[in-house]
């Protein structure tokens, strides 16, 4: 199973971005899916997650300002990210749980808010 993010980029704080990620391959089932960020001298976060029942999970940094959503029958996730904070800034790696709890993960798409 291989994952392709798309739609990083740098934006001035209070605009929005919309993060893509699809999983292809040789996929049987794929339970979690969501995204983790890492910004430069910090450990790598949990973003949001969404399960394939459609229940979903947001950091408290970001509640009320991102949005996950994902199109199970596409093997997609999205990101839609309003009101960025220069806080924001990271790279944001899409992930997908799959059987056996296995996690695949995508390569990281930089995302720059500039204040």
């Amino acid at each position: 199973v291989q994952l392709q993010a798309s739609g990083g980029g740098l934006v001035p704080a209070g605009e929005s971005l919309r993060l893509s990620c699809r999983a292809s391959g040789r996929i049987l089932s794929l339970n979690s899916m969501g995204w983790y960020r890492q910004a430069p001298g910090k450990q790598r976060e949990m973003v949001a997650d969404c399960t394939i029942g459609g229940v979903k999970t947001y950091a408290d940094a970001v509640k009320g300002r991102f949005t996950i959503s994902r199109d199970n029958a596409k093997n997609t996730v999205y990101l839609q990210m309003d009101s960025l904070k220069p806080e924001d800034t990271a790279v944001y790696y899409c992930y997908a749980v799959g059987v056996r709890s296995y996690v695949y993960w995508g390569r990281g798409t930089q995302v720059t808010v500039s204040s």
